[in-house]
Protein backbone atom coordinates (compact mmCIF):
# COMPACT_ATOMS: atom_id res chain seq x y z
CA UNK A 1 0.00 0.00 0.00
CA UNK A 2 2.84 2.25 0.51
CA UNK A 3 4.17 1.69 -2.64
CA UNK A 4 0.95 2.61 -4.66
CA UNK A 5 0.66 5.84 -2.55
CA UNK A 6 3.91 6.50 -3.25
CA UNK A 7 3.58 6.41 -6.86
CA UNK A 8 -0.23 8.15 -6.47
CA UNK A 9 1.84 11.42 -4.42
CA UNK A 10 4.38 10.95 -7.00
CA UNK A 11 1.93 11.37 -9.94
CA UNK A 12 -0.63 13.88 -8.27
CA UNK A 13 2.33 16.20 -7.49
CA UNK A 14 3.42 16.54 -11.17
CA UNK A 15 0.17 17.27 -12.41
CA UNK A 16 -0.77 20.04 -10.03
CA UNK A 17 2.72 21.58 -9.78
CA UNK A 18 2.40 24.51 -12.07
CA UNK A 19 4.60 26.66 -10.56
CA UNK A 20 7.14 29.57 -12.27
CA UNK A 21 10.50 29.89 -13.38
CA UNK A 22 11.52 31.83 -10.39
CA UNK A 23 10.61 29.60 -8.08
CA UNK A 24 12.77 27.26 -8.77
CA UNK A 25 15.32 28.88 -9.40
CA UNK A 26 17.55 27.44 -6.12
CA UNK A 27 16.46 23.81 -7.60
CA UNK A 28 17.60 21.07 -9.84
CA UNK A 29 14.90 20.55 -11.78
CA UNK A 30 15.28 17.51 -14.03
CA UNK A 31 12.15 16.37 -16.87
CA UNK A 32 11.27 12.78 -17.30
CA UNK A 33 8.75 11.83 -20.23
CA UNK A 34 7.63 8.25 -19.28
CA UNK A 35 4.62 5.98 -19.57
CA UNK A 36 2.47 6.13 -15.77
CA UNK A 37 -0.58 5.07 -18.03
CA UNK A 38 -1.82 2.62 -20.78
CA UNK A 39 0.21 -1.12 -21.68
CA UNK A 40 3.44 0.15 -20.47
CA UNK A 41 2.74 2.53 -17.39
CA UNK A 42 5.07 -0.27 -14.62
CA UNK A 43 7.90 0.53 -16.81
CA UNK A 44 7.40 4.66 -16.48
CA UNK A 45 6.31 4.24 -13.23
CA UNK A 46 8.92 1.69 -11.87
CA UNK A 47 12.22 3.81 -13.71
CA UNK A 48 10.55 7.19 -11.61
CA UNK A 49 10.25 5.42 -8.27
CA UNK A 50 13.92 4.45 -8.24
CA UNK A 51 14.96 7.64 -9.66
CA UNK A 52 12.84 9.37 -7.05
CA UNK A 53 13.76 7.83 -3.99
CA UNK A 54 17.12 8.24 -4.92
CA UNK A 55 16.93 11.83 -4.86
CA UNK A 56 14.73 12.06 -2.40
CA UNK A 57 17.08 10.91 -0.09
CA UNK A 58 19.74 13.36 -1.69
CA UNK A 59 17.27 15.93 -0.80
CA UNK A 60 17.04 15.01 2.89
CA UNK A 61 20.99 14.72 3.05
CA UNK A 62 21.07 18.41 2.26
CA UNK A 63 20.85 17.89 -1.79
CA UNK A 64 23.50 19.24 -3.97
CA UNK A 65 25.44 22.49 -2.36
CA UNK A 66 22.21 23.01 -0.90
CA UNK A 67 20.08 22.91 -3.70
CA UNK A 68 16.98 20.32 -4.15
CA UNK A 69 16.42 17.75 -6.72
CA UNK A 70 13.31 18.05 -8.49
CA UNK A 71 12.30 15.27 -11.42
CA UNK A 72 9.02 16.62 -12.95
CA UNK A 73 7.60 13.23 -14.73
CA UNK A 74 5.12 13.59 -17.55
CA UNK A 75 2.75 10.98 -19.05
CA UNK A 76 3.69 10.31 -22.14
CA UNK A 77 1.46 6.47 -22.80
CA UNK A 78 4.58 5.16 -24.73
CA UNK A 79 3.27 7.36 -27.58
CA UNK A 80 6.34 9.19 -29.35
CA UNK A 81 4.12 12.70 -30.31
CA UNK A 82 3.21 13.24 -26.37
CA UNK A 83 6.64 12.59 -25.55
CA UNK A 84 7.53 15.15 -27.85
CA UNK A 85 5.36 17.52 -26.96
CA UNK A 86 6.11 16.82 -23.34
CA UNK A 87 10.03 17.14 -24.51
CA UNK A 88 9.03 20.93 -26.24
CA UNK A 89 7.33 22.05 -22.84
CA UNK A 90 9.85 20.97 -21.02
CA UNK A 91 12.33 22.81 -23.16
CA UNK A 92 10.35 26.35 -23.34
CA UNK A 93 9.66 26.34 -19.83
CA UNK A 94 13.50 26.64 -19.64
CA UNK A 95 14.18 25.35 -16.11
CA UNK A 96 14.86 22.37 -16.50
CA UNK A 97 19.20 21.40 -16.28
CA UNK A 98 18.77 17.69 -17.89
CA UNK A 99 15.96 15.65 -19.24
CA UNK A 100 16.45 12.16 -17.35
CA UNK A 101 15.25 8.55 -17.67
CA UNK A 102 13.00 9.08 -20.33
CA UNK A 103 11.75 5.55 -20.76
CA UNK A 104 11.67 3.55 -24.58
CA UNK A 105 12.93 3.90 -28.05
CA UNK A 106 10.40 5.36 -29.62
CA UNK A 107 9.66 8.11 -27.63
CA UNK A 108 13.47 8.87 -26.64
CA UNK A 109 13.32 8.95 -30.96
CA UNK A 110 11.01 11.70 -30.81
CA UNK A 111 12.49 13.39 -28.03
CA UNK A 112 15.97 13.62 -28.81
CA UNK A 113 15.86 16.40 -31.76
CA UNK A 114 14.30 18.45 -29.45
CA UNK A 115 16.59 18.00 -26.70
CA UNK A 116 19.66 18.40 -29.18
CA UNK A 117 18.91 21.10 -30.72
CA UNK A 118 18.00 23.52 -27.45
CA UNK A 119 21.51 21.86 -25.79
CA UNK A 120 19.95 20.09 -23.12
CA UNK A 121 21.35 16.61 -21.92
CA UNK A 122 19.40 13.56 -22.47
CA UNK A 123 20.63 11.27 -19.92
CA UNK A 124 19.71 7.65 -18.64
CA UNK A 125 17.04 7.07 -21.07
CA UNK A 126 15.28 3.47 -20.74
CA UNK A 127 16.19 2.16 -23.43
CA UNK A 128 18.82 0.49 -25.60
CA UNK A 129 18.49 1.48 -28.77
CA UNK A 130 21.40 2.22 -31.16
CA UNK A 131 19.87 5.84 -32.29
CA UNK A 132 20.76 7.21 -29.06
CA UNK A 133 24.52 5.94 -29.48
CA UNK A 134 25.30 6.20 -33.45
CA UNK A 135 25.91 8.82 -34.53
CA UNK A 136 27.65 10.45 -30.99
CA UNK A 137 25.92 13.18 -29.84
CA UNK A 138 27.35 15.36 -27.36
CA UNK A 139 24.16 15.71 -25.18
CA UNK A 140 22.87 11.86 -24.85
CA UNK A 141 24.16 9.84 -22.33
CA UNK A 142 23.49 6.49 -22.14
CA UNK A 143 23.89 4.46 -18.86
CA UNK A 144 22.72 1.13 -19.45
CA UNK A 145 24.46 -1.49 -22.49
CA UNK A 146 23.35 -1.51 -25.48
CA UNK A 147 20.21 -3.46 -27.44
CA UNK A 148 23.18 -4.99 -29.77
CA UNK A 149 25.25 -6.04 -26.46
CA UNK A 150 22.25 -7.84 -25.23
CA UNK A 151 21.18 -9.56 -28.69
CA UNK A 152 25.15 -10.77 -28.66
CA UNK A 153 24.83 -12.45 -25.10
CA UNK A 154 21.46 -13.95 -26.10
CA UNK A 155 22.29 -15.06 -29.65
CA UNK A 156 25.94 -16.36 -28.03
CA UNK A 157 24.27 -18.45 -25.52
CA UNK A 158 21.99 -19.68 -27.96
CA UNK A 159 24.09 -20.99 -30.74
CA UNK A 160 26.96 -22.54 -28.01
CA UNK A 161 24.28 -24.77 -27.67
CA UNK A 162 23.93 -25.87 -31.21
CA UNK A 163 21.17 -23.73 -31.53
CA UNK A 164 20.59 -22.32 -34.97
CA UNK A 165 17.14 -21.59 -36.00
CA UNK A 166 16.13 -18.25 -34.34
CA UNK A 167 13.29 -16.59 -34.99
CA UNK A 168 12.13 -12.80 -33.80
CA UNK A 169 9.45 -11.14 -32.55
CA UNK A 170 9.14 -7.84 -32.36
CA UNK A 171 7.26 -4.31 -31.93
CA UNK A 172 6.87 -2.48 -35.02
CA UNK A 173 8.26 0.35 -34.19
CA UNK A 174 11.70 2.25 -33.59
CA UNK A 175 12.51 -0.37 -30.99
CA UNK A 176 11.52 -3.60 -32.77
CA UNK A 177 13.80 -2.47 -35.47
CA UNK A 178 16.74 -1.54 -33.09
CA UNK A 179 16.16 -5.47 -31.24
CA UNK A 180 15.84 -6.98 -34.39
CA UNK A 181 19.14 -5.42 -36.41
CA UNK A 182 21.04 -6.51 -32.89
CA UNK A 183 19.73 -10.01 -33.59
CA UNK A 184 20.73 -10.23 -37.33
CA UNK A 185 24.06 -8.17 -36.94
CA UNK A 186 24.73 -11.37 -34.30
CA UNK A 187 23.80 -14.10 -36.47
CA UNK A 188 25.05 -12.69 -39.35
CA UNK A 189 28.53 -13.29 -37.23
CA UNK A 190 28.28 -16.74 -37.26
CA UNK A 191 26.78 -17.12 -40.98
CA UNK A 192 23.57 -17.78 -39.95
CA UNK A 193 20.13 -15.80 -40.73
CA UNK A 194 16.84 -14.73 -39.07
CA UNK A 195 13.79 -18.18 -39.09
CA UNK A 196 11.37 -16.41 -39.23
CA UNK A 197 9.99 -12.55 -38.37
CA UNK A 198 6.80 -11.15 -36.78
CA UNK A 199 5.43 -8.10 -35.40
CA UNK A 200 2.75 -6.86 -33.23
CA UNK A 201 2.24 -3.37 -33.02
CA UNK A 202 3.25 -0.46 -29.83
CA UNK A 203 0.60 -0.85 -27.41
CA UNK A 204 -1.14 -3.93 -28.52
CA UNK A 205 -2.01 -7.37 -27.57
CA UNK A 206 -2.79 -8.55 -31.21
CA UNK A 207 -0.77 -11.53 -31.42
CA UNK A 208 -2.84 -13.58 -33.55
CA UNK A 209 -0.96 -12.99 -37.07
CA UNK A 210 2.56 -13.47 -35.14
CA UNK A 211 1.88 -16.54 -33.82
CA UNK A 212 0.56 -17.82 -36.86
CA UNK A 213 3.86 -16.82 -38.68
CA UNK A 214 5.83 -18.42 -35.76
CA UNK A 215 3.71 -21.90 -35.51
CA UNK A 216 4.39 -22.20 -39.10
CA UNK A 217 8.21 -21.78 -38.80
CA UNK A 218 8.88 -23.64 -35.64
CA UNK A 219 11.41 -22.03 -34.44
CA UNK A 220 13.76 -23.33 -31.46
CA UNK A 221 14.01 -20.06 -30.23
CA UNK A 222 12.20 -16.82 -30.20
CA UNK A 223 13.99 -13.43 -29.34
CA UNK A 224 11.46 -11.05 -28.23
CA UNK A 225 11.76 -7.10 -28.90
CA UNK A 226 8.42 -5.65 -27.57
CA UNK A 227 6.64 -4.60 -24.36
CA UNK A 228 6.13 -7.17 -21.37
CA UNK A 229 1.82 -6.92 -22.04
CA UNK A 230 2.56 -7.99 -25.67
CA UNK A 231 5.19 -10.47 -24.80
CA UNK A 232 3.24 -11.76 -22.35
CA UNK A 233 0.17 -12.52 -24.16
CA UNK A 234 2.56 -14.51 -26.97
CA UNK A 235 4.15 -16.30 -24.86
CA UNK A 236 1.33 -17.53 -23.43
CA UNK A 237 -1.24 -18.06 -26.58
CA UNK A 238 2.32 -19.95 -27.92
CA UNK A 239 2.37 -22.27 -24.84
CA UNK A 240 -1.35 -23.10 -25.20
CA UNK A 241 -0.63 -24.03 -28.99
CA UNK A 242 2.25 -26.00 -27.94
CA UNK A 243 4.54 -24.09 -29.63
CA UNK A 244 7.97 -25.79 -28.45
CA UNK A 245 10.74 -23.15 -28.50
CA UNK A 246 12.61 -21.27 -26.01
CA UNK A 247 11.33 -17.54 -25.25
CA UNK A 248 13.94 -14.48 -24.79
CA UNK A 249 13.57 -11.14 -24.38
CA UNK A 250 15.96 -7.97 -23.75
CA UNK A 251 15.61 -6.50 -20.61
CA UNK A 252 13.06 -3.72 -21.67
CA UNK A 253 10.20 -5.79 -21.21
CA UNK A 254 10.22 -5.14 -17.39
CA UNK A 255 10.93 -8.56 -15.42
CA UNK A 256 9.10 -7.89 -13.03
CA UNK A 257 5.95 -6.63 -14.98
CA UNK A 258 6.40 -9.36 -17.41
CA UNK A 259 6.64 -12.44 -14.95
CA UNK A 260 3.47 -11.05 -13.21
CA UNK A 261 1.58 -10.85 -16.75
CA UNK A 262 3.02 -14.16 -17.43
CA UNK A 263 1.36 -16.33 -13.99
CA UNK A 264 2.59 -19.63 -14.57
CA UNK A 265 3.49 -19.40 -17.95
CA UNK A 266 6.76 -17.60 -16.70
CA UNK A 267 8.57 -21.23 -16.06
CA UNK A 268 11.60 -21.30 -18.46
CA UNK A 269 11.22 -17.43 -19.98
CA UNK A 270 14.71 -15.90 -20.29
CA UNK A 271 15.28 -12.35 -19.91
CA UNK A 272 18.51 -10.64 -20.96
CA UNK A 273 19.51 -7.92 -17.81
CA UNK A 274 22.04 -4.90 -18.00
CA UNK A 275 21.77 -4.55 -14.38
CA UNK A 276 22.64 -6.39 -11.71
CA UNK A 277 19.71 -8.74 -9.68
CA UNK A 278 17.91 -6.06 -7.63
CA UNK A 279 17.12 -9.18 -5.24
CA UNK A 280 20.28 -10.36 -4.21
CA UNK A 281 22.95 -9.02 -1.47
CA UNK A 282 25.87 -9.48 -3.18
CA UNK A 283 26.69 -6.02 -4.19
CA UNK A 284 27.18 -2.96 -2.31
CA UNK A 285 24.74 -1.24 -4.34
CA UNK A 286 21.95 -3.28 -4.22
CA UNK A 287 22.07 -3.54 -0.36
CA UNK A 288 21.93 0.12 -0.20
CA UNK A 289 19.13 0.18 -2.95
CA UNK A 290 16.82 -2.48 -1.06
CA UNK A 291 17.49 -0.33 1.94
CA UNK A 292 16.68 2.84 0.40
CA UNK A 293 13.55 1.31 -0.87
CA UNK A 294 12.16 0.40 2.11
CA UNK A 295 12.71 2.87 3.81
CA UNK A 296 10.50 4.88 1.25
CA UNK A 297 7.67 2.14 1.72
CA UNK A 298 8.69 0.77 -1.55
CA UNK A 299 8.84 -3.08 -0.79
CA UNK A 300 8.65 -4.72 -4.51
CA UNK A 301 12.69 -4.51 -5.95
CA UNK A 302 12.43 -5.01 -9.53
CA UNK A 303 15.54 -4.13 -12.07
CA UNK A 304 13.61 -1.38 -13.62
CA UNK A 305 13.36 0.63 -10.21
CA UNK A 306 17.11 -0.51 -9.78
CA UNK A 307 18.03 1.32 -13.12
CA UNK A 308 16.32 4.36 -11.78
CA UNK A 309 18.28 4.31 -8.54
CA UNK A 310 21.92 3.48 -10.64
CA UNK A 311 20.69 6.24 -13.69
CA UNK A 312 19.86 9.04 -10.92
CA UNK A 313 23.40 8.10 -8.54
CA UNK A 314 25.06 8.56 -11.38
CA UNK A 315 23.42 11.86 -12.74
CA UNK A 316 24.08 12.72 -9.14
CA UNK A 317 27.82 11.89 -8.90
CA UNK A 318 28.25 14.19 -11.99
CA UNK A 319 26.12 17.03 -10.22
CA UNK A 320 28.21 17.43 -7.24
CA UNK A 321 31.89 17.29 -9.84
CA UNK A 322 29.82 20.98 -10.66
CA UNK A 323 27.51 19.90 -13.25
CA UNK A 324 25.01 21.90 -11.28
CA UNK A 325 26.42 25.20 -12.78
CA UNK A 326 24.83 24.84 -16.37
CA UNK A 327 24.06 22.39 -18.79
CA UNK A 328 27.65 22.42 -20.37
CA UNK A 329 28.79 21.99 -17.08
CA UNK A 330 26.92 19.19 -16.83
CA UNK A 331 28.24 17.61 -19.82
CA UNK A 332 31.62 18.53 -19.01
CA UNK A 333 31.21 16.77 -15.42
CA UNK A 334 29.51 13.54 -17.18
CA UNK A 335 32.43 13.49 -19.54
CA UNK A 336 35.06 13.22 -17.30
CA UNK A 337 33.06 10.90 -15.17
CA UNK A 338 34.31 7.22 -14.12
CA UNK A 339 32.54 5.68 -10.60
CA UNK A 340 31.96 2.02 -9.26
CA UNK A 341 29.03 1.97 -7.46
CA UNK A 342 29.93 -1.09 -5.66
CA UNK A 343 28.52 -3.89 -8.29
CA UNK A 344 28.13 -1.69 -11.16
CA UNK A 345 30.73 0.71 -13.18
CA UNK A 346 29.78 3.55 -14.81
CA UNK A 347 32.58 5.41 -17.05
CA UNK A 348 32.23 8.51 -19.82
CA UNK A 349 34.54 9.95 -21.74
CA UNK A 350 34.51 12.66 -24.06
CA UNK A 351 34.42 10.41 -26.81
CA UNK A 352 32.36 7.46 -25.28
CA UNK A 353 29.13 8.83 -23.99
CA UNK A 354 27.48 5.03 -22.75
CA UNK A 355 28.70 4.24 -19.29
CA UNK A 356 27.86 0.39 -18.95
CA UNK A 357 28.20 -2.47 -21.35
CA UNK A 358 27.12 -5.19 -18.68
CA UNK A 359 24.71 -8.19 -19.33
CA UNK A 360 23.92 -11.29 -17.66
CA UNK A 361 21.17 -13.96 -18.53
CA UNK A 362 18.18 -14.79 -16.12
CA UNK A 363 15.67 -17.43 -16.31
CA UNK A 364 12.27 -17.22 -14.73
CA UNK A 365 10.75 -19.85 -12.84
CA UNK A 366 7.25 -20.86 -12.71
CA UNK A 367 6.02 -19.00 -9.75
CA UNK A 368 8.08 -15.68 -11.57
CA UNK A 369 11.21 -15.54 -9.54
CA UNK A 370 14.37 -14.90 -11.26
CA UNK A 371 17.49 -17.41 -11.39
CA UNK A 372 20.46 -15.82 -12.27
Amino acid sequence: MKYRNLLAFATASIIATAAPLASFAQDIVLGQSAALTGPAQELGKEMQLGAKVYFDAINAAGGIRGKKIVLKTLDDGYEPPRAEANTKQFVDDGEVLALFGYVGTPTSAASIPVATKAKVPFFGAFTGAELLRNPPNRYVFNVRASYFDETEAIVRQMTQGGITKIAVFYQNDSYGQAGLAGVERALTRRNLQVAAKATVERNSTDVAAALATMLAAKPEVVIMISAYSSCAEFIKQAKAKQLVAQFVNVSFVGTRALAKALGPAADGVMISQVMPPPTANKFPIIAEYQKAMKAAGAADMSYTSLEGYIAAKVLVEALRRGGDASREALVKALEGLRVDLGGFIAAFAADNHNASKFVEMTVLNKNGEVRY
